[in-house]
Parts: structure tokens; sequence; C-alpha cells
């Protein structure tokens, strides 16, 4: 059997790519996506990265670092337009497309070589498809493996395309420092520091008993296996058309963004067990929010995986509804809606490598047993058990 070929492709700066698009003026100047004087930046192109702007960064850093800098408001209706389009040309190569967020997906385009020819002209075609009819850039990873194709993405950016075959995984993998690792963060590489552990190869070649004394049973297994390139994670096709909701009128309008954040978190937990009893998981989370005069917004964003924890949901819902930044509007109904779902059990849920072996979702699936014997206030977080 032929080893399977995933692509990951991913886009460039997306949002500060829309924005270029739109207004070619800047794509010679630094410009990022965020507030002006307030709030954090969401996407820097690459001339506001050579003075040290990146994502995640305050805007007051970063109007320090480069006070010429153009800082352009974020329009996230856009961008989910694009997003879309750059998804529908996915669809046209494989129907097997799993989405990582709104601007990275996987592709498994191991049935589609015989029709489609080489992974390299497969990857710059697609490439040249999405620049030509939505105007942005992407970086494409090829390999074996999930794993492999994202580290070869993060290679090619910006705007280029690696290819890892199979009898090129463990050189392409072992000069790499272990901080390029899917999953390890900053807490994660000091750790490996402190063993003496900087390179791939260096993880590879320590014994795998040795990894799991230190990082826990699981977490050192998949740091070793890793380490040689092994990742048997499937890409899961997600099922758009399944989703699962919940939506709630309060008694009066409100403006009290505490009032709302409590109920959005009531929702999440409806919803998150919902899902755990359908036995699915999402990475799309939507909050839909109807005013005092009846009319209706609703907005989605992508987590970093498919997920049932109530927690992983509200922090993405709660993040959506603060971008919308609605000053005290009156509000009528809130809702939240999961979709994009798997079933859990084709899913691979990849938790940080230093997360304990055992979490809040084996805590909700306890409490679930005993709200299902015991009724739905058995089991209650303490700050939903006042309406």
């Amino acid at each position: 059997m032929s080893a399977p070929v995933i692509l990951h492709v991913d886009m460039d700066a997306f949002y500060a790519s829309v924005e270029m698009a739109r207004r070619p003026e800047l794509r010679t100047r630094p410009m990022y996506v965020g507030g002006a004087h307030r709030g954090v930046v969401l996407s820097a192109n690459y001339e506001a990265r050579k003075y040290g702007i990146e994502g995640g960064m305050s805007s007051t850093k970063a109007r320090r670092l480069c006070p010429q800098a153009v800082a352009v408001p974020p329009d996230f209706d856009t961008y989910q337009m694009v997003s879309k389009g750059v998804f529908e040309i996915f669809a046209t190569i494989t129907e097997r497309v799993e989405a990582a967020s709104i601007d990275e997906a996987f592709l498994d385009v191991t049935g589609a070589l015989r029709r489609l020819g080489d992974p390299v002209l497969i990857g710059e075609r697609l490439r040249a498809q999405v620049a030509d009819e939505q105007r942005v850039a992407c970086s494409v990873g090829i390999g074996p493996s999930k794993f492999v194709a994202k580290l070869a993405s993060k290679q090619a950016k910006p705007d280029g395309l690696v290819l890892v075959r199979p009898h090129e995984v463990v050189d392409f993998l072992h000069p790499l420092p272990v901080e390029a690792m899917w999953g390890v963060g900053p807490a994660t590489a000091g750790r490996l520091h402190q063993l003496g552990l900087t390179r791939v190869a260096d993880l590879a070649h320590t014994p795998r008993g040795t990894l799991q004394r230190a990082f826990g049973p699981h977490q050192g297994q998949l740091l070793h296996d890793l380490a040689w390139g092994r990742d048997e994670r499937r890409v899961v096709p997600e099922q758009t058309e399944r989703s699962v909701g919940a939506q709630e009128t309060f008694s009066r309008d409100t403006d009290d963004p505490e009032l709302v954040r409590v109920e959005l978190l009531r929702l999440s937990a409806r919803v998150a067990s919902r899902m755990r009893r359908a036995g699915v998981l999402g990475r799309t989370v939507t909050v839909e929010v109807r005013f005092a005069d009846f009319s209706t917004i609703s907005r989605s964003s992508s987590l970093a995986g498919p997920t049932d924890v109530t927690d992983e949901i509200f922090d993405g819902i709660w993040r959506t509804f603060c971008r919308l930044n609605l000053q005290r509007a009156r509000i009528r109904r809130v809702g939240v809606r999961v979709e994009g779902l798997v079933d859990a059990e084709q899913a691979f849920q990849q938790p940080p490598l230093d997360a304990p072996d055992r979490g809040m979702r084996d805590v909700e699936i306890v409490a679930d047993e005993v709200v299902h014997r015991y009724g739905p206030a058995a089991v209650q977080r303490a700050s939903l058990t006042r309406r």
C-alpha cells in the first residue's frame, strides 16, 4: 500500500492579505489588522513583521515598534466570505478536506493522484487558483502525514511549497528545533531544553521510557513517535450539514455584559452536553444575537480543533461575541451553535503536550452520568446555579 499524500494549506497572513487585496496600496507598507491604539494585532503583513509586529501583540506595542504602520479595523464578514471561497476550491480537488481554522486545512489527495497528477502539480495548481480567484497567497506543505505536512507548510512560508516524500521524513525532521514540533509550546520546550533536548533528533534518540517519565505516558509516547515522523491521524472531512445548538430569550431585554456572558456559558454547557450524548465533536462555533428591535446578527469562528468540552466551546463563543463590539446594545435573545461536526470516534484530538492525562472532558463525562441518573440540578457549575 502506498503512503498517504496529505496537503496542509495555510493562508499567509490571512486577514492582512484580504485587506491588501482590497487596498493594493498597502502591499508595500507595514500594516496590520487590529485596533490603532487599543486591542491586539490579529494579523500583520510581512512588511510589518520586519519591525517585529506579530499576531497577538498589543496594538500599543505595535505602534511603538513601527509608528508608521497602518492599522486596519477587522472585517470578519469579508474574511469569512473569502475563506468560504478558498474552501470551495479545496472541494474541487478532493472531498477529503479537514478545516483546521478559517485560514488553514488538511487535504488528503491520495485518491486524486491518478486524476490530477503529481502532488507538486496539485499543490501549485491550488496555489495559483487561490491567488487568481481570491487574490490571497497560500503556502502548501505536502507529506505522508498531517504532522509532516503541517511542518512542511511552515517551511514553505511565505507563498511557497515544500514536498517531503516518505523516505525524506527523518532527514527533514531531525535538524529542526523542538519548538517547530506540532504541540510543543514554550512550557514544553523549556522542559525539553532542561533535559538537554534542543533538536528533533535529540528527541528521537531519547529512550521512550525517559520521555514518558518526564512528560507522562501519553505525551512521552507522542513526542517519541512524532520525532520519527510516525503520525496515524487521518484527515477527517467535516459534515457541515450537521450542527447542535441552543438559544435563550431573556425575561427582559438586557445590556448587561455579565448577564450575557453567563447565559452564553449556560448555552455552551447545554450544547456540549448534547454533543457528548450524540457522540460528535465540532470546531466551528456560532453566536447569534437578537436585539430589542428584533434584528438579528450571527458570527462564526473556528476553534483550534474539534471538541465537545464546554470551556473550549465557550471560549470561542465569548471571543466571537466580544468582537461584535456592541456598546451595550439592548439584547433580547442569544444563541450558541456548533457546526462542522465529525464523529468523536473518528476524530483525533490533539491535546497540548504538557496537558494532564485527564482533563475537563473526563470531568464532564462523569457529570453527564450523574445528571442522567439524578437530574439536571445534580451537578452544575457554580456560576450557573443562580439565574
